[in-house]
């Protein structure tokens, strides 16, 4: 039997590793810590949005970031000392404006097609991840926010999404424990919204009854590749020093920490991290249970979200701060939102909020890294940036598919993603084209 090392333990790894299985591979995953979802996969902001699928290379964008540059709340944060990884990824950013709208539609296309199979395996193998199937409401305080969402809408219907333009009375019918007024907004009535670590811990634990072997705790020091495939060099907490284990093909789902092992296979993946801020709000008294939303939100003059877990806790989280690997919690950044939450919602008490931070992968260009490295037997499937949860189950059905093609000899890819590298071919072809 092929044997497949997955290396990350997050949303992407772990749906991967089901996939892989699926495909009748055998599959051992490697992740640092004790448990599966303990990073960037442990309190995101719970949305399944495709209605959030822009991609962020826009001047509007540009001009916000160096605008918020000082400015310790702002919704978009970019530290000001460089480095060059931060300075090359930033060049490879504003060049990929040129491919904005392409890429919305691809991104789009991809968290549409990824629904259905997010779904099916959560009912197949009978967890629950508090799932809301209720919406995705975006609202706007003013009209040019409300009219360049009118734009989006437009690229967002090429890619096969429909969302309802909605008047500020139609808002408040749609969630009435919103407070405030609004020139207008969308709602995306096939979005949902749940638990990102409740899903991943659940399919964990399915792939594990399935067969999937799990390897905690364990610091993979390196990674080669030869002619009999690719060897994993890891200590495990507690063990001896640094073991080898050789697999027939690995694939890389290790979010930020993607980059570092791409170097080693020989390949450039150009992920930077981009932190992302949240708080749980535990509604401990009925006042906040009532008080607080069951419609999914995205304000986005504020740039923050919120998901319903159950009756018990709304989860907040927005804001983008380009620091680094730096993984601190930073008051500053909290802050807003909780304000933001007792202005929204005023009957909703924050006395009890727990505040997380997590590094996102992105790539320059917003799109997921998916598909073959340059050597035999090495794959990806990284670089979702702030759309993990919601693009990870067609990317790893599609990097599953393609992996156990190849290692039958033969070739297929799940026809229900578009090509993301194929995307990237094009936008090279055109800065070529430009260039001469």
């Amino acid at each position: 039997m092929t044997s497949v090392a997955v290396i990350g333990a997050g949303i992407t790894g772990v749906t991967t590793a089901y996939k892989l299985m699926k495909q009748g591979l055998d599959v051992t995953v490697f992740d640092r810590n004790p448990y599966a979802a303990m990073e960037t996969s442990f309190a995101n902001g719970g949305q399944l949005s495709a209605s959030n699928a822009e991609v962020w290379n826009s001047p509007s964008t540009f001009i916000k970031g160096v605008k918020w540059m000082l400015k310790k709340d702002a919704p978009l944060l970019v530290h000001p000392a460089p480095t060059w990884h931060k300075l090359s990824w930033m060049a490879e950013f504003v060049l990929a404006a040129r491919n904005y709208e392409e890429n919305t539609i691809a991104t789009v296309k991809m968290a549409i097609a990824a629904r259905r199979h997010l779904l099916e395996m959560a009912e197949a193998e009978g967890f629950g991840f508090d799932v809301e199937k209720r919406g995705i409401l975006h609202v706007y305080e003013s009209k040019s926010e409300f009219e360049h969402a009118s734009r989006v809408s437009r690229l967002y219907k090429q890619g096969g999404l429909d969302r309802r333009t909605l008047g500020d009375s139609e808002i408040h019918e749609i969630e009435p424990a919103l407070a405030g007024k609004f020139y207008g907004g969308f709602f995306t009535e096939s979005d949902f919204t749940g638990d990102i670590h409740r899903y991943t811990r659940g399919l964990a634990d399915a792939c594990r009854r399935k067969g999937v072997t799990f390897v905690y705790e364990a610091d993979v020091t390196k990674l080669r590749h030869g002619p009999e495939g690719v060897t994993v060099s890891s200590v495990v907490a507690g063990g001896p020093e640094a073991t080898d284990q050789r697999y027939d093909a690995v694939v890389i789902c290790a979010g930020v920490e993607s980059r570092r092992f791409a170097s080693m296979l020989g390949d450039r993946v150009n992920i930077y991290p981009v932190k992302g801020y949240s708080i749980t709000v535990n509604l401990e008294d009925h006042e906040s249970q009532q008080g607080a939303p069951w419609v999914s939100l995205l304000d986005d003059k504020a740039k923050i979200v919120t998901s319903r877990l159950g009756r018990n806790r709304l989860r907040i989280a927005g804001t983008a701060e380009f620091a680094g690997y730096n993984r601190d919690i930073k008051m500053d950044r909290i802050r807003p939102l909780v304000e933001w939450c007792r202005h929204r919602f005023p009957r909703v008490s924050t006395a009890s909020s727990v505040p997380w931070a997590g590094l996102r992968p992105m790539m320059p260009d917003m799109l997921p890294r998916v598909g073959r490295g340059h050597a035999k037997g090495v794959y990806y499937n990284t670089g979702h940036g702030h759309l993990g949860w919601t693009l990870s189950a067609i990317t790893a059905d599609t990097i599953a598919a393609e992996l156990a093609g190849d290692m039958s000899g033969g070739h297929h890819v799940a026809p229900s993603l578009p090509m993301v590298d194929e995307v990237r071919d094009e936008a090279a072809k055109q800065v070529a084209r430009q260039a001469a």
